[in-house]
């Protein structure tokens, strides 16, 4: 993201320059870590909510209060890696992470869950901007075409080890509360001390000004802008049922009392999404998002499907397929959005782009968890699947309008 709020560019301190290669491992392995820590809870939800006697709607709350963290940090630090620097951002991400380790570790009451989760949310804010652009600036140059695509692997690929990693650790290792996020401090010391010593890749200026990201969205890109953040909104809402409720449907719907699978069932869809998003980085965007939006639509049937026939094989696959459509869908939609911005103002829309996602990740699933003790877990999680098809049939309905309006102009202007 451009840096603002600057007054004046002074001398580069020659002693930092980017880049090495300990520098870009440093980066890659602090961004996939952190993203790791902020999703070691979500198996572990089933525990805490017999130890302390809350359901389903109070576990989408706690988990919607990391995505209010999310967009905090979005908001307010989404610029400042800019001013001061991607290190010390770093520094404060990771900080932050081993800070909702500790509250976790110690945690007892509610509250206490609920601050872990808003510590862990403002990591991986603060982890969206600064350590996505680390790794691009740090790479190496036989590594840079590549870059995007392993920042994308960082942070998705650790949102789905995390799940992965505590849902097995919970399973077959003693102190499952606990022994997860003991590790996670273990392994954010070394991290701490590689992102200590990378080469700071941004030329700090003297006197620069801190500020808070705008939010907008040009009326140029607004048509862009709409299709999609509404495929966004959709596949993040699956991203955050999945997260949020589905291992509660796993052992209380499936009866399946297992943390491992309701572990491995979420990591699958974040890891179909990382390597999608990897495979697909080469693709026509606007012809990507279409095929994105209409496999989401065919993974949210697979889900519905599972969720009806209360099958753990279908739930499985229906996290593959959404998995691949949310992915596709996602970073082509980011893709078409960022070359329709102005580069003046690329930041700010590609804030709003992800303040939306991660609305979708809170709102609705918050509403999901309260429905769930009127309607029972399987009626609500059909009917809310239902309506996030419905978004990503809008979605591509309003994608192969604009692909078509576009080649009528092109042949026109011919």
């Amino acid at each position: 993201m451009p840096s603002t709020g600057s007054r004046a560019q002074t001398s580069v301190d020659n002693r930092r320059r980017p880049s090495t290669g300990r520098s870009f491992a440093s980066a890659v392995l602090a961004f996939a870590v952190v993203m790791l820590g902020t999703t070691l809870p979500t198996p572990l939800y089933a525990i805490y909510s017999t130890e302390l006697g809350f359901g389903v709607a109070t576990t989408t709350v706690i988990f919607a209060i990391y995505a209010a963290g999310v967009i905090f940090a979005l908001i307010v630090f989404g610029r400042w890696s800019d001013v001061v620097g991607r290190r010390p951002l770093l520094l404060a991400g990771a900080l932050l992470s081993a800070a909702s380790a500790v509250v976790f570790i110690t945690a007892g009451p509610v509250w206490q869950l609920m601050v872990g989760r808003v510590l862990s949310g403002l990591s991986a804010g603060i982890y969206a901007g600064a350590a996505t652009a680390a790794v691009i600036e740090l790479a190496p140059p036989k590594w840079r075409g590549r870059a995007p695509a392993i920042a994308t692997a960082a942070n998705i690929g650790g949102l789905g080890l995390g799940p992965l990693i505590a849902g097995l650790l919970a399973q077959f290792a003693p102190a499952p509360l606990h022994l997860v996020f003991a590790i996670n401090l273990a392994i954010l010391v070394p991290v701490l001390v590689g992102i200590w010593f990378i080469s700071e890749p941004v030329d700090v200026a003297a006197g620069a000004r801190l500020s808070v990201q705008r939010l907008s969205v040009p009326t140029e890109v607004r048509g862009v802008f709409v299709r999609a953040a509404i495929a966004a909104f959709a596949g993040f809402a699956v991203m955050g049922t999945f997260t949020g409720v589905v291992p509660s449907f796993v052992s209380h719907v499936l009866g399946i009392d297992s943390h491992a699978v309701a572990g491995i069932l979420v990591a699958v869809l974040f890891l179909s999404s990382a390597l999608t998003q990897i495979a697909g980085r080469s693709q026509p965007t606007e012809r990507s998002l279409v095929v994105g939006c209409a496999i989401l639509v065919v993974g949210m049937v697979v889900v519905i499907a599972g969720l009806l026939a209360e099958s753990l094989p279908i739930l499985i696959a229906g996290a593959v397929v959404s998995g691949i459509g949310q992915g596709l869908s996602f970073s082509k939609g980011l893709a078409a959005v960022v070359a329709a911005s102005p580069s003046n103002r690329r930041a700010e829309v590609t804030s709003t782009y992800f303040v939306v996602a991660y609305v979708a990740i809170s709102v609705p699933i918050v509403g999901l968890g309260f429905a769930s003790t009127q309607w029972g877990l399987r009626t609500s999680g059909v009917v809310f699947m239902v309506a996030v098809g419905v978004l990503a049939l809008i979605a591509l309905a309003l994608t192969v309008l604009a692909v078509r309006s576009e080649r009528r102009q092109e042949r026109s202007g011919h």
